[in-house]
């Protein structure tokens, strides 16, 4: 008799393991899905960049600075190459920056074109600004997204008794999106 009790522990057990590696191996997967639309929404800003800055080029040939800094700034940005396994806080600061970087050469680049009456007018301007600002919205809208499944994976990991299989097998948790260094400073406009 006492066989049997041991042997329904031990699929039981076997049980809970399997059930438990596999829902992290499920929800690691959608932290990698989730941060892959990140990186989408941030590459397709990337893409923009070129035409936008050609585009304010042919009317403010003289602002090479703005358009140089939003070109570097974009190099940068776009130098980082983080997976979702490589998610670390520091790795994920160092992304962050680097993309805060190229939102505020970008604001910059917007800014100059507020002296061009003929750009601002442009058709092409336009929409490449539109475009822009929708992919801004998409980028807020993917972050969201991430940090709300990793919130889902680092809750997984950390609750008992998961999280004795969560440390066995390797599974840490996530680092999130947060808000950029000074962002709780609201901006000043000055005219």
């Amino acid at each position: 008799m006492k066989k049997w009790i041991w042997i329904g522990v031990a699929v039981i057990v076997a049980i809970f393991f399997y059930a438990t590696y596999n829902g992290f191996v499920n929800k690691e997967e959608r932290v990698k899905t989730a941060w892959s639309n990140v990186e989408t929404q941030y590459q397709r800003r990337a893409d923009l960049i070129p035409n936008l800055v050609n585009t304010v080029k042919g009317y403010a040939s003289h602002e090479t600075q703005t358009l140089n800094e939003v070109t570097e700034a974009r190099a940068r940005a776009t130098s980082i190459n983080l997976s979702a396994d490589d998610l670390t806080p520091e790795r994920l600061a160092e992304f962050q920056q680097a993309q805060a970087q190229v939102r505020s050469a970008l604001g910059r680049l917007i800014a100059v074109s507020e002296s061009y009456p003929d750009l601002k007018a442009n058709q092409n301007f336009l929409e490449l600004q539109a475009q822009l600002e929708g992919t801004e919205n998409r980028i807020a809208v993917a972050r969201k997204d991430f940090n709300e499944t990793v919130q889902q994976y680092n809750i997984a990991v950390r609750r008992f008794p998961a999280n004795l299989v969560a440390r066995l097998f390797g599974f840490d948790q996530k680092p999130n999106f947060s808000a950029s260094e000074g962002a709780e400073t609201a901006p000043q406009v000055a005219f």
